[in-house]
């Protein structure tokens, strides 16, 4: 398979398992999770699924525990909507990303006051 062809395949995993999350899945143990990003291998057998959680870590803990458990079902959705002979095995990965990212922006921010504050620390 060309590796043109995984990614493309990426994408549309992508916003069809974000259409499952947010209207099919019914888990109660499954909170505020987004997709972000998708990796497929080049032979279309595998795909990483990366995760964001909003939440407390037991939160997180329990959406990841509730995305394994349902990982059958997600997969049956995925061969419905998508056409392909075969859906990748997925596996999924909590993504820390965001949360980072967050962290960043507020020390930046915090920064910014000290600045305009006048009170300028080392």
């Amino acid at each position: 398979m060309s590796e043109f062809r995984a990614e493309r395949l990426a994408v549309l995993i992508k916003e069809e398992l974000g259409a499952i999350l947010q209207k099919d899945l019914k888990d109660p143990r499954i909170g505020f999770a987004s997709i972000t990003n998708v990796r497929v291998s080049k032979d279309i057998s595998h795909a990483k699924v990366f995760v964001s959680v909003f939440g407390d870590p037991q939160q997180q803990a329990a959406t990841m525990q509730g995305l394994e458990s349902a990982k059958g079902f997600i997969r049956t959705e995925l061969g419905k909507r998508i056409r392909l002979r075969s859906i990748p095995e997925l596996h999924f990965v909590f993504d820390k990303s965001l949360e980072e990212g967050a962290k960043v922006l507020s020390l930046i921010n915090q920064i910014q006051i000290q600045k305009e504050g006048g009170g300028e620390q080392p």
